[in-house]
């Protein structure tokens, strides 16, 4: 049975957001309007541009907000102007204030990209890969004032491959979460949803992503390193040294354990599809690189110019 159409607005930012407000907008609840963060510089040439969501609201004409801060009394009133019934947030990039939580008579739940109370934080796709995470997922749960922390109203799982990339992932729960969230809101119209509260004492964090968290540390496993560029992609990427060169690392596989006694980070074989590298626990094969700068390559392309076969890898000179 479909309950009552619900008036939601809508808090999201990213690519990771649009697929959520498309599927409220096929629905058939009513999204009154959509709450974004303030244009900010972005890629490489830093100019200012729209965000994913914000091009995807002005598109179809939505009611749009851009409120520097949500703490202003000005929000929680433009806010009610819309008369929404529920809010829903996906990859907003900011904690809400209790003003803003309790503008709708029933509250707010989120669209979070992992199986809470694991990973939360802003960076939950790229910590489940950096961590190995065989398994991951997304959870709907209510929005309450502590991060990431309200009870679950349903989640959705999914397998992550030994050789994913976050931006794949991502890309995948993006749509799961999307689905997701409108069947919960339809149990929420309808009067069926069930809340489970987190276990606090299992939880885990998943912090923002920092440039000089792509920095290799050789010391580290070869199973560890392979995460963190798989994890890392598609910023900031894991990088290492060669010289003075600064050598962003796309692919790799672990390639097995060390005969012989080798310093992390130097490079003991390079020909054909991979060079392979000593870590502080097994072997890594890199298969394909970037000169900061230059495009991307195979590891082949790479080694037809340049000689590495016993250079070490490390940090900048």
């Amino acid at each position: 049975m479909v309950g009552r159409s619900l008036r939601v607005a809508f808090f999201g930012t990213p690519e990771f957001a649009v697929p959520t407000l498309d599927a409220v907008l096929a629905s058939h609840h009513a999204c009154v309007g959509v709450v974004t963060q303030p244009d900010r510089p972005r890629g490489r040439g830093h100019k200012v541009t729209d965000a994913p969501v914000k091009r995807r609201a002005l598109a179809i004409g939505l009611p749009l907000l851009q409120p520097a801060s949500l703490k202003d009394p000005s929000s929680a009133a433009a806010l009610q102007s819309w008369q929404p019934d529920i809010g829903v947030v996906a990859a907003y990039g900011k904690i809400l204030p209790q003003s803003i939580i309790a503008a709708p008579p029933l509250g707010m739940v989120n669209v979070h990209a992992s199986l809470l109370p694991r990973h939360r934080g802003a960076a939950p796709v790229h910590r489940a890969v950096m961590a190995g995470d065989s398994e991951t997922g997304v959870t709907i749960m209510r929005v309450v004032a502590a991060l990431d922390a309200g009870p679950m109203l349903a989640t959705v799982r999914r397998s992550v491959g030994d050789e994913e990339t976050s931006v794949a992932v991502e890309h995948d729960l993006a749509r799961s979460g999307a689905d997701l969230l409108v069947a919960t809101l339809d149990d929420l119209a309808a009067g069926t949803a069930r809340e489970i509260p987190q276990d606090d004492s299992a939880a885990t964090y998943a912090p923002r992503l920092t440039k000089g968290e792509g920095l290799i540390d050789w010391s580290r496993s070869a199973r560890a390193i392979h995460n963190a560029i798989r994890g890392l992609h598609p910023w900031p990427h894991a990088y290492t040294f060669i010289g003075r060169e600064r050598l962003i690392l796309l692919r790799s596989s672990a390639a097995g354990s060390i005969g012989a006694v080798a310093e992390p980070g130097t490079i003991l074989e390079a020909s054909g599809d991979g060079f392979v590298v000593a870590t502080g626990s097994g072997l890594l094969a890199v298969h394909e690189v970037q000169i900061e700068g230059r495009r991307s390559m195979s590891t082949r392309e790479f080694l037809a110019g340049h000689r590495i076969e016993g250079r070490r890898l490390g940090a900048a000179p």
